[in-house]
């Protein structure tokens, strides 16, 4: 397991070497860099009110898998904070089972391959420094547990499009294969 030190160097790095997609994730990329910076413990919700997040956004047959979150009311990738001890993509992983029910495989190697980043307010007054990998999931359908969002199903690429979050609309368009 690395170091929490560890965790921040490889996240730096890789936030460092993003080729943004839009505006929004250029000026993201500079703030999670500022706060990386600021922060003394950035991998910590309870910290500090502007923390990093691990996020999955899952890829399959039937298209993206989005959820409704239950305190924002948006269609959005499962992701959340990330429990002591453990990574962003790690913790992506874990917020897609615990959200969904669906257990994926990170659809690039290495599995700490950052796709996107994204600063966006976070239930709480929290400001979330999210950092998003990629997975691939299964033909399956979601079996999201009691107390999380029941509101969890595969769109189309097209219907992803329509109805996500505007901060997710940019990695959607970069992860739409040209015949879906």
């Amino acid at each position: 397991m690395p170091s929490s030190s560890e965790v921040i160097a490889a996240v730096r790095r890789a936030v460092a070497a993003r080729t943004p997609l839009d505006e929004r994730e250029r000026a993201s990329v500079a703030r999670v860099l500022e706060e990386l910076d600021r922060l003394p413990e950035p991998l910590s919700e309870h910290a500090d009110t502007v923390h990093l997040t691990g996020s999955a956004v899952v890829v399959g047959p039937r298209g993206l898998l989005l959820h409704r979150h239950k305190r924002l009311g948006l269609w959005l990738q499962p992701g959340g904070h990330i429990e002591p001890g453990e990574t962003p993509w790690d913790a992506a992983r874990r917020e897609l089972r615990e959200e969904t029910g669906i257990d994926a495989k990170p659809a690039v190697r290495p599995p700490d391959h950052l796709v996107h980043v994204d600063v966006h307010p976070g239930p709480r007054g929290h400001t979330h420094l999210d950092l998003r990998y990629v997975f691939t999931g299964p033909d399956a359908d979601p079996r999201p547990p009691p107390g999380e969002s029941p509101d969890v199903r595969w769109f189309g690429w097209e219907e992803a499009e329509a109805v996500a979050d505007p901060g997710l609309i940019a990695v959607v368009r970069a992860l739409r294969l040209p015949d879906s």
